[in-house]
């Protein structure tokens, strides 16, 4: 028997009534684990393994899977599934910690990176604000911090009044005078690379506070999915579901 704390980053049924958990913990990392009958009624724990909430939970070690034994739900985090948004968020940030993670390797830094995103969302700070502070983050506790300040080819300082391209399999910034792969994107605005260097920069209290207009905002995160699925080597699935949940709804016209 051993007892940790942990964070559900992922679920499936399995059988008539268990369910297959994956686990990120902070000494034992990822890992896989079953909890037995958890799917009836008369469950113990039933209601309490549930993702977006820290809990503590005692384990027995088994062959394949290590068997939940007990839990008791230490931080909830009730207000962060009041929003479909906040929610899908969440599920596409446990997915990046799940892809980024070795199982049963420590993973201190990338628990308490996921537990801080939580407490921001319960805290009903903007979703999207969230989510480039965590890919920042995730980002640089992977070693692939993007280069926002230098061109990744030269190594030369970017300049104000030029223009940049983002271009990920580099890890950054290109500036105008480095052609680059064939492949490099376009462009990107000088308003996009200045907001990313405050994910890089700033605290998440400080990037609340900030305005900026919607098409930097989006700017920015399809610049952060672009790297991270470079590194990642494909998109998360949850990320259709986030965008299903933002798309603008069409009202029906009354009759």
């Amino acid at each position: 028997m051993y007892v940790t704390d942990a964070i559900v980053l992922s679920r499936f049924d399995f059988g008539e009534a268990d369910r297959i958990l994956t686990l990120i913990t902070p000494e034992i990392g990822k890992l896989k684990a079953i909890a037995k009958g958890i799917r009836r009624p008369t469950s113990r724990v039933g209601g309490s393994l549930e993702p977006f909430a820290e809990l503590r939970i005692q384990l027995a070690r088994g062959r394949t899977f290590d068997v939940v034994t007990q839990v008791v739900v230490g931080h909830a985090w009730l207000r962060l599934r009041d929003s479909l948004e906040s929610a899908a968020t969440a599920w596409y940030m446990a997915e990046l910690a799940d892809r980024s993670l070795e199982e049963r390797h420590p993973a201190e830094p990338l628990y308490a990176l996921l537990h801080r995103a939580y407490e921001l969302l319960d805290a009903e700070m903007a979703p999207g604000r969230v989510a480039r502070w965590y890919e920042m983050r995730l980002a640089d506790e992977l070693g692939v911090r993007p280069e926002v300040d230098r061109c990744v080819e030269c190594d030369r300082m970017l300049e104000a009044g030029e223009s940049y391209r983002w271009v990920p399999p580099l890890g950054g910034v290109l500036c105008q005078r480095c052609p680059g792969p064939p492949a490099a994107r376009a462009g990107i605005s000088a308003d996009a690379l200045k907001l990313l260097k405050a994910y890089q920069r700033m605290d998440a209290e400080g990037l609340a506070e900030l305005r900026l207009p919607e098409a930097v905002e989006r700017e920015v995160e399809a610049s952060m999915r672009e790297f991270l699925r470079y590194s990642l080597e494909r998109d998360p699935r949850s990320l259709a579901f986030l965008d299903e949940v933002r798309a603008p709804r069409v009202v029906p016209a009354a009759t």
